[in-house]
């Protein structure tokens, strides 16, 4: 028997960084997003919580398939 299973995930990933006193709300935030984009905040990132938002498997059997899914609560 062939299983296909399919997870999508949602993952909660932490960093903790410095940002200067002096940034405004608006810096602040590109502040963050310049360093996501650039890759210098994923080393500083931890995973935190990983939960599914839904799981599903398609069973393939002699040309037959099967869905059978399941949605996080």
């Amino acid at each position: 028997m062939k299983v296909i299973v399919q997870v999508v995930q949602k993952i909660y990933q932490e960093a903790h960084i410095d940002i200067p006193d002096m940034f405004c709300k608006n810096a602040i935030k590109q502040h963050i997003v310049d360093l996501y984009n650039s890759g210098e905040i994923i080393p500083d990132l931890n995973i935190f919580q990983i939960e599914f938002d839904s799981i599903s498997a398609t069973i393939v059997h002699n040309q037959n398939s099967v869905d059978v899914e399941e949605e996080a609560v």
